[in-house]
């Protein structure tokens, strides 16, 4: 894109060393960053496919810049059993494997 450390860290309203960093991958952006980068560039940097429901809650959240409490919310569960599905301690139950895909917009999968 041709710009400078200085034009980023003006646009991201973060120092310029904090551009050097993010460059050098010696520190990752804030979860408040990620989605004004993914809009900047027009695409998502950072993104991982995965099967896993877990990884696609905790990829989802980055992208969106949401806490796990507010993740929790509109998933309507609590903040600990989502942190449980994201550290592949436990798997959702089908009701909740349901409630997930219609919220990522994920296709169910053919049986």
């Amino acid at each position: 894109m041709k710009l400078t450390k200085r034009q980023l860290s003006i646009n991201f309203h973060v120092d310029d060393t904090t551009i050097y960093l993010w460059e050098r991958n010696r520190v990752k952006p804030s979860l408040a960053q990620i989605p004004k980068i993914i809009e900047f560039l027009g695409r998502n940097p950072f993104e991982i496919r995965t099967e896993n429901p877990g990884e696609k809650l905790r990829e989802f959240r980055r992208i969106h810049g949401l806490s796990q409490n507010k993740l929790a919310e509109q998933l309507a569960v609590d903040q600990t059993t989502l942190a449980g599905w994201e550290r592949g301690e436990h798997r959702p139950i089908q009701k909740h494997v349901e409630i997930i895909r219609l919220f990522l917009n994920d296709p169910p999968i053919q049986s």
